[in-house]
């Protein structure tokens, strides 16, 4: 006779953003399979649904659309155990103490933060955001598989390379050109001298807000550059990375994605670094950082800017363009 197996439910908590969520992959698959039983559910907001939609290890998405109020009491509902809060911020909070449930969160070391953007002093671990999130699980002894992120494509949005033009059907570069902030993008003009140099069919990714910028890249730049941005969800955009030969990318949610598909990653970093723990998290082999060290404005922000602060945007104009094809190309012939 087996013995019955109860269901232990999970909240997992991560309203945004695209990259962010999918850091928390790990913890999700972690529990799910090594915890008998386990049940999880993931509340996030609306426009980021895409993003867990397919994930397989996820029994119930809850939605923030408007109130925050009717998703708890739908929570309620639900007869949830514990609370894995891995945004920490007044919402999570909110809902932390309107369910009354244990919850564990993970240390944002926000002061930390702080004082390496406004003095220059790292306090701050040796240690990836998603270790981070995986300490909040010490109690239930989970423990790192060692397996990466996940990302995972509906067959609906998979791509195929007949939907891309006829010279990228034998390979291409994907080259995710956009960004939150601006102090994190490389500029127009710096994009295209990478094209340039690169003399390879590139595929560039971005959202509506990007085509604009993707179209003076691609007017400058001849056929061998297709400009995706806008044109795509982003699952059908995470289809792209997929199956592109390397990545070219800031600080962003799509660098994430492609280290879910363990692509090489040519990640260029601005105002932001790398120490601040979102770096590619187990990305694919030959995978590098390009930034600009030893500047005594940089970071300035943990997030970035309109515009640079300083006026001069060295982080983003000392890179050298040349530096950064001469990677790319280098994995590509190594493939």
């Amino acid at each position: 006779m087996t013995e019955e197996v109860f269901p232990v439910k999970f909240l997992i908590v991560r309203f945004s953003s695209i990259g962010d969520i999918v850091l928390t992959t790990p913890v999700i698959r972690c529990i799910k399979k090594q915890i008998e039983g386990a049940e999880i559910f993931f509340l996030t907001k609306k426009q980021f649904a895409p993003v867990l939609i397919n994930n397989p290890y996820i029994d119930k998405i809850f939605l923030l659309d408007d109130s925050l109020a009717n998703v708890i009491n739908e929570l309620k509902k639900e007869e949830i155990h514990y609370i894995i809060d891995l945004h920490n911020n007044l919402r999570s909070h909110t809902v932390i103490r309107r369910l009354k449930l244990l919850a564990f969160s993970f240390n944002k070391l926000n002061f930390k933060k702080w004082i390496l953007v406004n003095f220059k002093i790292d306090l701050l671990p040796e240690k990836h955001i998603v270790d981070r999130y995986l300490e909040t699980l010490k109690l239930f002894d989970v423990k790192d598989d060692g397996k990466g992120l996940d990302y995972f494509i509906s067959a609906t949005d998979e791509l195929t390379v007949n939907q891309l033009p006829d010279i990228h059907r034998n390979g291409y570069v994907a080259f995710a050109i956009g960004a939150l902030h601006y102090t994190k993008q490389l500029t127009t003009d710096k994009i295209i001298n990478i094209c340039h140099y690169l003399k390879y069919p590139v595929v560039l990714l971005g959202s509506e807000n990007d085509f604009d910028k993707g179209k003076a890249i691609e007017e400058h730049t001849g056929d061998f550059v297709y400009n995706a941005c806008g044109k795509f969800n982003i699952n059908q955009s995470a289809a792209i990375i997929k199956s592109a030969k390397v990545i070219i990318t800031s600080d962003t949610g799509l660098m994430h994605i492609a280290a879910a598909f363990k692509k090489p990653i040519i990640s260029v970093w601005g105002n932001t670094v790398p120490k601040f723990g979102m770096y590619p998290y187990l990305p694919g082999e030959k995978s590098e950082i390009i930034e600009v060290k030893n500047l005594r404005c940089r970071p300035c922000s943990k997030l970035g800017y309109k515009k640079c602060p300083k006026k001069h945007f060295r982080c983003i104009n000392d890179i050298d363009e040349n530096i950064v094809a001469e990677k790319v190309k280098k994995i590509i012939y190594e493939l």
